[in-house]
């Protein structure tokens, strides 16, 4: 994991205002962010939000081979995922060195403490076990992971419905959810992790730390504790030394929030279960406020048509009367007329930009000087006696004619090649430079 480090402004910053019992979110020194928990269309399936640090969990099983030593009990596998959605530091394709240390605190969390009954996941004891796996994703990391994770774990195990199985001899029959309902999972107790950062060398502690503040602080202590107080798992990192005080001051704060947090998740659970058994609407769309810009629906607001032509009369009554104003016809020709305000009828009249492309189609015309015309009378004078003329397909600009009776006259002509008749430029025609060649 490759994070951008914080400038010592910004360290001085966040330090200075944990001094002073200030945070940047606002919460005082204990306050835990609100945590929302939302369900999916399926079992199992639950998004949870721990202020804007988000974690999809979603449960699923399959029958298979227990292991060797322990032939009677199903197996639980953890998995947590960490991807560059969530936050651009995380590396994808490798396991950094915080994923496997969240790993192993979730399955020390769950597993080890026997939260769920793994003897009631044996279908036939050494051949069919269920097989009960967690898979965690985060969507989006805005510090305090591993509390975000252990939430929703458990709350994805006690939505979870398994297939319903019944055995005959060797013959083990899986039954569909329309031919039997699921069966929930055994639990004891869930237990929920709180996390507590300490700064300068343990002086100052908050919880629930935010991203910044993980980036600042010199430990950090996590606690797993159930509702009954039972403490499941422990870890300290960051290199502090805490003393006994502060561990069991730590204790005594992740209680009263392991109860607060219980109770949100029951009460979230039994609002689901509620919904699903009225037939009503529940997932992921449902649980979207209908405020928010991502709201995937809008309610419909009745619209009271009983008055609307009272109403209606009562807008015309009030309304100002119209100007009585009469347009008189104006006579631009005899037989012709016009009725309306008397403006200028502009039908026919050519806008500026129709205007200069006229203009600039005009003076793609050749224009051809007086000296060519010229030159072009001499020649059907000529023509008229009986004079041999030359006439050439070359493209040269002059052509000298010669008579062999009489004395050579200077004559020139202009001779327009085919291309340029195609193609007239838009350049006037210059002035040809006259040659004269004296016999």
């Amino acid at each position: 994991m490759k994070e951008t480090p914080l400038s010592n402004c910004e360290r001085r910053f966040l330090l200075r205002a944990i001094e002073e019992k200030k945070r940047l979110d606002g919460r005082q020194t204990y306050d835990y962010r609100s945590i929302r928990v939302s369900f999916g269309t399926d079992y199992g399936c639950c998004v949870v939000e721990l202020g804007k640090t988000r974690v999809l969990g979603q449960v699923s099983c399959e029958l298979v081979s227990p292991k060797l030593n322990r032939a009677t009990e199903g197996i639980l596998f953890f998995n947590l995922e960490l991807s560059q959605m969530a936050a651009p530091a995380f590396e994808p394709g490798r396991q950094s060195d915080l994923l496997v240390k969240l790993n192993r605190l979730l399955e020390r969390c769950l597993r080890n403490s026997k939260c769920i009954d793994t003897e009631s996941l044996c279908v036939v004891a050494g051949e069919k076990v269920w097989q009960i796996r967690v898979d965690l994703h985060l969507l989006n990391h805005d510090g305090n992971i591993i509390d975000a994770a252990s939430i929703a774990a458990i709350v994805a195990l006690c939505h979870f419905r398994r297939p319903d199985v019944s055995v005959q001899g060797d013959e083990v029959t899986l039954y569909a959810p329309e031919e039997r309902d699921p069966v929930p999972l055994s639990i004891h107790h869930m237990p929920i992790c709180v996390s507590f950062a300490f700064f300068q060398q343990g002086m100052y502690l908050l919880v629930d730390p935010n991203e910044r503040e993980e980036r600042v602080m010199d430990g950090l202590l996590v606690i797993a504790m159930n509702k009954h107080r039972e403490i499941c798992t422990i870890q300290s990192s960051g290199g502090i030394m805490l003393l006994k005080d502060q561990v069991l001051r730590c204790s005594k704060i992740a209680g009263v929030k392991v109860a607060e947090i219980t109770e949100l998740i029951q009460k979230a659970l039994e609002n689901d279960q509620k919904v699903r058994k009225e037939g009503g609407k529940f997932g992921f769309a449902e649980s979207i406020a209908n405020q928010r810009i991502t709201a995937f629906k809008m309610e419909k607001a009745p619209i009271d048509t009983s008055d609307v032509e009272e109403k209606a009369e009562e807008i015309i009554a009030e309304a100002e009367p119209p100007p009585e104003v009469i347009a008189e016809p104006v006579l631009w020709t005899p037989g012709t007329a016009q009725i309306g305000e008397g403006v200028e009828n502009t039908w026919g009249v050519l806008e500026d930009s129709e205007k200069e492309g006229e203009d600039e189609g005009g003076s793609d015309e050749a224009v051809l000087p007086d000296d060519v015309k010229m030159d072009t009378a001499e020649v059907s004078n000529i023509g008229s006696q009986d004079a041999p003329i030359v006439l050439s397909d070359s493209e040269e600009e002059e052509m000298i004619i010669l008579e062999p009776d009489k004395n050579p006259k200077k004559i020139r002509t202009q001779i327009v090649s085919a291309k340029q008749e195609k193609a007239p430029s838009k350049r006037p025609a210059r002035k040809r430079k006259k040659k004269r060649i004296v016999n």
